[in-house]
């Protein structure tokens, strides 16, 4: 998993709630196993025409929203059904967090496990960071994992939740395997002692 420590990215704003998985990357691109390319399908439905041209008027059609890592979304984003591949749609396209009033429980999960930070912030703070985004589109936020800190643009910061595991992989950029492999010293020296007593087949006094 790609390390997160601290990210400072111009936004793509995409307001709309309840954007659920399937919009977020339709069902027909899920037989892959590849995260490779998925990008290129990420908001499929709303970002090409039926001939398969591109919607002019989509945000992420935008030549603003090349190189943009941080994408602001609705209340309620990612609901709807389980498919990890929305997270690996979102961060093959760049995105490395998405800021939001709230997000379905799964997709956070899965964001977590992929590298993808999910940034709650309460609604008052979403609608001034929007308005400061219509005011100067290109206007910068900071999102530190460390201190679990987003910088707005006017330079105020804000605290935002996640829980200690998902932090300490983040920082390391490990997955859960990986994390249980740095502990593999630990895990053969409890092994070995649980070994050595008494009443587990080990040596033990006899």
């Amino acid at each position: 998993m790609a390390q997160f420590t601290s990210l400072t990215s111009r936004v793509v704003v995409l307001p709309a709630e309840n954007i659920d998985t399937d919009q977020i990357i339709p069902a027909r691109y899920l037989k892959t196993t590849d995260k490779a390319g998925l990008g290129a399908n990420l908001f499929a439905d709303w970002r090409y025409a039926a001939d398969g041209s591109p919607v002019p008027g989509f945000v992420l059609n935008q030549p603003a929203a090349q190189g943009a890592a941080v994408l602001l979304a609705g209340d309620n984003f990612g609901c709807g059904s389980s498919r990890e591949h929305a997270p690996w749609a979102l961060t093959a396209f760049g995105f490395r967090a998405v800021i939001s009033t709230s997000f379905a429980d799964i997709f956070q999960g899965n964001s977590l496990k992929n590298g993808l930070v999910p940034v709650t912030v309460d609604a008052a703070i979403h609608a001034s960071l929007i308005s400061a985004l219509a005011a100067a589109p290109g206007a910068e936020v900071t999102v530190d994992l460390a201190s679990q800190t987003l910088a707005l643009p006017g330079g105020e910061k804000v605290s935002f939740p996640i829980d200690g595991f998902s932090k300490t992989c983040l920082l390391e950029g490990v997955d859960e395997l990986g994390y249980i492999l740095t502990l593999s010293s630990e895990i053969a020296a409890f092994e070995r002692r649980h070994d050595a007593a008494p009443g587990t087949g080990g040596p033990g006094p006899s």
